[in-house]
């Protein structure tokens, strides 16, 4: 079937209105009305080519939040090869032979609807006001939640929770949560609802107010501030650092105490040093966390609606998406941009 879309044709393209078509819905397929769709910042890298070679026109997208009678919502991925380990554990983020991602990849999978001896059709993402999606990789929003502020949970909400909880994340302890971005803000929030005190580490002594005032963080902390710095020292069980900019990782370390961990979800473009001596004397761990399994993103979205947790957002129109783009580069956002699909 016919679907209204916003695509990148050419990489670093502007996007602009296209049509795609959808698959028909198979037996274990349904068909989401979509509402509305987050931008994550890795919807930017990948329209303009920035992490290699893409697949165009693309349809970027993979927060999703739409209907199929119930709300529901699609996140970075739509299937997986089923059959690892990981998967069989749900853990299909970590599918052995890669995940389907929502967009920029193939239906690689025989299992696959729209599967081909030559690899596969291409994924088309949430920039549009349908998808067909096999149910196994469709999760329920609760009712309370706004649906605008639910769907980038699907992206930004399990990169965070998913790390918070396997790494063992208690009630009571200390979370640290380095840079204050779409990534940052969820922590911050979902931080605040698991029973941490919560302090933020940022390099912008201007984001102190809203970090305190409208997410509720304990403590703020500015790294270019030695005071700060130095009073932060040996404090925190766990940060998750989300900076996707090069960063003075030691520093970062030292706010840990002994047995802390130090968590990676952001993405930065060059790598990152730090001596062993950084981690050893105190039994510090640095570790990584890519978004979550449909069960585990399923339990996020089920804790978001317990504590009525949604991501702050602007909505924007279809056509302001370029413009959003430039934004997003420039961390000119509270701290998601929704676009509405009702506007294509």
């Amino acid at each position: 079937m016919s679907c209204k879309c916003y695509a990148a044709l050419v990489p670093a393209g502007p996007l602009v209105p296209h049509t795609i078509e959808r698959r028909a819905v198979g037996p274990d397929d349904v068909a989401i009305d979509i509402k509305y769709a987050g931008i994550c910042h890795s919807d930017v890298h990948q329209a303009r080519e920035e992490w290699g070679s893409a697949i165009f026109p693309m349809v970027p997208g993979h927060e999703i939040g739409g209907f199929v009678g119930d709300k529901v919502g699609v996140g970075c991925m739509v299937d997986s090869c089923r059959e690892c380990q990981s998967c069989k554990e749900g853990d299909e983020n970590y599918c052995a032979t890669g995940a389907v991602m929502t967009y920029n990849g193939k239906y690689k999978y025989k299992h696959c609807q729209e599967y081909t001896e030559d690899g596969g059709k291409p994924t088309y993402g949430g920039y549009a006001q349908s998808i067909v999606v096999d149910k196994n990789y469709v999760c329920r929003i609760p009712d309370n939640l706004d649906l605008a502020g639910a769907t980038p949970l699907l992206c930004a909400g399990i990169t965070v929770y998913s790390p918070m909880a396997y790494n063992g994340l208690k009630a009571g302890q200390k979370l640290g949560v380095a840079g204050l971005g779409g990534l940052g803000a969820m922590a911050v929030m979902i931080g605040k609802a698991w029973g941490c005190e919560v302090t933020v580490l940022s390099r912008s002594e201007g984001k102190r107010e809203e970090a305190m005032k409208e997410l509720k963080a304990d403590k703020f902390v500015v790294m270019s501030n030695d005071s700060d710095v130095e009073a932060a020292a040996s404090s925190l069980d766990m940060i998750i650092d989300t900076i996707a900019a090069k960063h003075d990782i030691p520093t970062y370390l030292s706010f840990l105490r002994q047995n802390g961990k130090f968590v990676m979800v952001g993405v930065p473009a060059e790598p990152l040093d730090f001596h062993a001596f950084a981690i050893i004397p105190k039994r510090k761990t640095i570790t990584g966390s890519l978004i979550g399994g449909i069960r585990e993103t399923q339990e996020m979205l089920d804790f978001c609606g317990k504590h009525n947790i949604i991501c702050p957002h602007e909505l924007i129109s279809g056509d302001k998406i370029s413009e959003s783009y430039d934004r997003v580069v420039k961390s000119d956002v509270k701290y998601r941009f929704v676009i509405d699909t009702s506007t294509f």
